[in-house]
């Protein structure tokens, strides 16, 4: 599974911005996965903000982040999009997408065997 992030830049707070995650690979395609998002700031852990399940199209968003982010995918580009709304200067960190076998949309880093690199997301002032 190769998974490609893009989307990021610099920003203002309030703006809106949205992550793609490009999807390919004979395994993503073969068999069931979930594409999830996080984040990362220098230091810290990943931060889990959401989740969409492939084929079912099924989703679970972080409870910090209802109301202003929002998952989504595009099957026929084979791609997952992380819409952030709203952006505060918090949000700014490196972006990541990561993807495993089906297994409900879990949150956990350690679960996601495959990840793509991240991409910077800066909010200004």
């Amino acid at each position: 599974v190769q998974l490609q992030a893009s989307g990021g830049g610099l920003v203002q707070i309030g703006d809106t911005l949205r992550l793609s995650c490009e999807a390919s690979g004979r395994t993503f395609e073969s068999s069931n996965h979930d594409v999830a998002w996080f984040r990362q700031l220098p230091g810290r852990e990943r931060e889990f903000l959401g989740a969409v399940n492939w084929r079912g199209g099924n989703t679970a968003i972080a409870d910090s982040m209802k109301g202003r982010f929002t998952i989504s995918r595009d099957n026929s580009k084979n791609t997952v999009y992380l819409e952030m709304n709203a952006l505060k200067y918090e949000d700014t960190a490196v972006y990541f997408c990561a993807a495993a076998l089906s297994s409900g949309l879990r949150s956990r880093a350690t679960w996601y065997d495959y990840w793509g690199r991240g991409t910077q997301v800066t909010v200004s002032s």
